[in-house]
Formats: structure tokens, C-alpha cells, sequence
């Protein structure tokens, strides 16, 4: 699922959440998969956004009427004239994959879009992202479908401190998470309770060490929590070359942990999965590691 709106969000001259990203992993996923079905986001609506954003963000992204563009919502996170649009797709691509999955069109989805949305709370846009998609999408499938137990999984480099937030208030969502500490934005250091798990990874962290975290933790968590979807916010910044921060992951441990996730959605969830473009600032990871995820999704 993707959109030609989510490359008209411009935050501004030299901001590393580009189009140049998107492109990207259009051009490679173009590329490596010549079969692929691709489906054009609808625009989320309100009320869907409402289950897990509040009024006033939801003003706030989008009913800005700025006198001049780009508008700044905080020290990193600016719109342009086309931002609302492209949230609202983005936020729409992962509500239309989970009602695809859900509905058994398709088994897995993965939503190449932006801006990101990890670190939107309920009540707060935040760290280059408006709208929080994966966390209304997981609302989504428990409300729109009936759904009891919904995993939200995020291997994005920085915390998705948005999404626990959503998470903790909803008894039915299992957030689990790794992530570079410290590093923005500063949250994620401990576990919040038996369904939010985090494992922060130091500055340098190699792979066999982000694999250990999830074969040892994470992994077993969402196991026993045997949810009925699963949903993935795929954020590639933890490649050696992004420069944004510290890890040494490169596209085989992606893969890795992509393939234990089809597995883990196989044995629980009928293989249901949706996955949603996160972070990841060099063209150059994002285009191996989006191409990796795939396959790793493909592999179980």
C-alpha cells in the first residue's frame, strides 16, 4: 500500500525524513518483486484516527491553517501544504491492510508510506511524525473486527514512545520494542507492566547481539501472548550507515528477525500480518533492508 501523497510531505530543505526516502524503497521494492500487488491508500477518516488520537491532535495536524509553510509543530517535526494528506494516507494504507488481511484478500501487507508515526502520542505529534498509523490500524482491527489480542512489534532504532503510549491504554494491544539508549526520544529504558516490553540496545550494538534481545525476549513475549494479528512498525535506521544513529545491523538481521515474525503470525494468527515503513535516513539501508523485510516475511 502506498501513495503518491506521501512524497508531497516536505518538511523542509535538508530535514532528514526526505520523499528522497520513499523513493527509494519504491525504486527497490519495484525492483526486487515484479510480482508484487500494489494498492493505492485510502485517506484514513476521522473517526478512525479518533479511537486513538484526541481531538486536539487531530486539529492539529489537520485543520492547520498556517500563514506561512513549512509549520512548525516542534523543534523536528514540520508540515508543508501537502502534510495532512499524506498523514491521512499513511494512517489509511495500514487501516486498509488490516480490513485486506483481516478480510483473508491477502496474508501479509506491508504499507510504504510517510511521514512515520511511531512517535505521535495520543495527544502530541512528535519526532518527524503526525499521525500514528500502526497504533490506529491495531485500534482498528480490535474495533472494526473483533479482535482480542493485537501485537504491535517495533525494531525502529528509536523508542516508539507514541505507540506505548496508545498501548498502555489499551488492555488488548501487547507493544513490544527494541531500540538505541539512549537516544531520542529518551523513553523505553524498562518494561511497562507485562504488555510492554522494551530492550534498550547500547551505541554499537552488533547484530548478534539485537538478535539475542528478540530470541530471548521479545520473541518469547509475543509467543505467549498469542496475538491474532500482528503489526510491525519497520524502522531500518538501526543499519551501520544511518546517520542518525549508532547501531551496527545490517540487512541480514532484518531479514532474520522479519522471518521469526511470519513465523511467530503463521503459528497464531493464520500468517496475518501488516507491516508499516518507520524510520531509516540512508538511501542506501533503506533500500537493502526494505528488500530484506520482504523477503524475511516471505520466507516462513
Amino acid at each position: 500500500y502506498t501513495h503518491p501523497a506521501c512524497l508531497a510531505h516536505q518538511p523542509g530543505p535538508g530535514h532528514p525524513e526526505s520523499p528522497a526516502r520513499l523513493a527509494a524503497v519504491l525504486e527497490a521494492l519495484r525492483a526486487a518483486f515484479p510480482d508484487l500487488d500494489w494498492r493505492e491508500a485510502p485517506a484514513a477518516r476521522r473517526e478512525q484516527l479518533a479511537r486513538a488520537h484526541s481531538p486536539a491532535l487531530l486539529a492539529r495536524v489537520l485543520d492547520a491553517r498556517p500563514e506561512a509553510w513549512p509549520h512548525r509543530l516542534d523543534e523536528d517535526t514540520l508540515m508543508s501544504a501537502d502534510s495532512a494528506e499524506a498523514a491521512l494516507r499513511a494512517a489509511g494504507a495500514v487501516v486498509a491492510a488490516v480490513d485486506a488481511v483481516l478480510g483473508g484478500e491477502v496474508g501479509q501487507a506491508f504499507c510504504a508510506v510517510r511521514p512515520p508515526g511511531h512517535h505521535a502520542t495520543r495527544d502530541t505529534p512528535m519526532g518527524f511524525c503526525l499521525l500514528n498509523g500502526v497504533a490506529v490500524g491495531a485500534v482498528h482491527a480490535l474495533e472494526a473486527h473483533g479482535l482480542a489480542r493485537v501485537a504491535v512489534v517495533d525494531f525502529d532504532v528509536h523508542h516508539g514512545n507514541g505507540t506505548e503510549d496508545i498501548a498502555l491504554r489499551e488492555p488488548r494491544l501487547q507493544y513490544v520494542s527494541s531500540h538505541q539508549a539512549p537516544l531520542y526520544p529518551g523513553t523505553g529504558l524498562e518494561d511497562q507492566g507485562a504488555r510492554v516490553l522494551n530492550a534498550p540496545l547500547p551505541p554499537r550494538c552488533p547484530g548478534l547481539a539485537f538478535r539475542e534481545a528478540w530470541r530471548e525476549r521479545l520473541l518469547p513475549a509475543i509467543d505467549r501472548f498469542a496475538p491474532q494479528l500482528i503489526l510491525v512498525s519497520a524502522g531500518f535506521d538501526g543499519h551501520r550507515l544511518d546517520p542518525l544513529a549508532d547501531l551496527e545491523l545490517g540487512p541480514e538481521d532484518y531479514r532474520w528477525l522479519s522471518a521469526e515474525l511470519a513465523a511467530l503470525a503463521r503459528r497464531h494468527c493464520g500468517g496475518r500480518l501488516v507491516s508499516v515503513l518507520e524510520g531509516g535516513y540512508s538511501l542506501t539501508a533503506l533500500r537493502e533492508c526494505s528488500v530484506a523485510h520482504l523477503r524475511g516475511l516471505q520466507a516462513a
